[in-house]
């Protein structure tokens, strides 16, 4: 098959958003960089790196004003914390507006034609940032911004996002859930931080059923995940026929993650990657952007990444792989839960 034209968008400033101590740290997104020099793939993407900083309209189509206006003027008082897991530094507010920047140069990417996916390396993070609070290390939500913007300016109807972060995506859902122009569909472990997406959040008004929550069991593995997107995801998708495919990417749900307990391996991440890829090059003409989330082993997202790339691009060189996969089948029964219960929704889950 041809290769795809891909990018990923990077800028070295997002690096000076950090604490050392802290998980969520500059060395997520230089270990990437590095293992992508190693692997000696820089040269085949595209480096889409944002000029300029996204404006405070444009963060507006998502955060309140006095959100956005609380926390400038907290980073120009100095660093300090915006709950007990979220940082601020000087220079946070100004890197995650080009953040923000850089999710809009993706989308303005893939919609012009100059390239087919994007893998949109961006800190700080957003899936968690509600639009009056920042929380779980986001500041503002990228994808939510993004998606606002495909609306907003390309006039898109039906956008499909999915978001693998083993955290609840609780942001991108609140914003979304009344209306049907998103479908936020999220696999997650629960009991887990941030405490929501029950499998009864569907959604409200003219959003029932748009809102897919997959609350999986700890220790879940591969081939709870891959039966979960060839049952839920795809035929769902398929139903729907989103004008774009959006990827919260986050890859905390692997084995060695500190923060989560699920058991996927490095080369799951290319399955499932593979999978929305079937889905986009039947529904959206192959378009597709993925947004960083979390992940905090430093290394194993570093090799994630790559095995991303590497399949959403068609470049056929080996993966990062794990040598052992765990094989049971611990979230038969959640997924099983999920069908059954937005089964009145899809005609594709019935």
């Amino acid at each position: 098959m041809e290769k795809a034209k891909t990018g990923i968008v990077y800028h070295d400033d997002f690096l000076l958003h950090t604490n050392f101590y802290h998980p969520e740290c500059k060395e997520r997104l230089e270990a990437a960089m590095e293992k992508l020099r190693e692997k000696k793939v820089l040269q085949l993407l595209e480096i889409v790196v944002p000029l300029e900083k996204a404006s405070e309209e444009t963060i507006a189509l998502v955060h309140r004003e006095d959100y956005i206006k609380d926390v400038e003027n907290a980073c120009q008082s100095g660093s300090r914390q915006l709950d007990m897991d979220t940082y601020l530094t000087p220079d946070t507010y100004e890197v995650a507006r080009l953040a923000v920047r850089g999710g809009l140069d993706a989308v303005d990417k893939v919609m012009g034609g100059e390239l087919d996916r994007v893998f949109a390396l961006l800190r700080p993070p957003g899936h968690h940032a509600e639009p009056n609070r920042g929380m779980g290390f986001c500041i503002f939500n990228n994808i939510a911004i993004a998606s606002r913007y495909l609306q907003k300016k390309y006039g898109l109807k039906r956008i499909m996002i999915v978001d693998w972060d083993v955290h609840h995506g609780n942001s991108t859902q609140h914003i979304f859930e009344e209306e049907a122009g998103v479908l936020f569909f999220s696999v997650h472990q629960s009991p887990a931080y941030p405490g929501t997406g029950g499998v009864r959040e569907v959604g409200r008004r003219d959003g029932v059923g748009y809102t897919i929550n997959a609350p999986m069991p700890a220790g879940c593995g591969d081939e709870d995940y891959l039966k979960l997107f060839n049952e839920i995801v795809l035929p769902v998708m398929d139903e729907y026929k989103p004008e774009m495919l959006l990827v919260s990417a986050g890859q905390d749900a692997y084995r060695g993650d500190p923060l989560a307990s699920m058991n996927l391996s490095l080369q799951c991440y290319a399955h499932l990657a593979k999978l929305l890829v079937k889905g986009a090059e039947k529904n959206t003409g192959g378009k597709m952007i993925f947004f960083l989330e979390g992940g905090y082993n430093v290394d194993a997202q570093a090799s994630i990444i790559y095995n991303v790339l590497n399949v959403i691009s068609r470049w056929n060189l080996p993966l990062e792989e794990d040598s052992e996969i765990h094989r049971s089948r611990d979230g038969a029964e959640a997924i099983e839960a999920v069908r059954a219960f937005h089964k009145q929704y899809w005609k594709a889950l019935q």
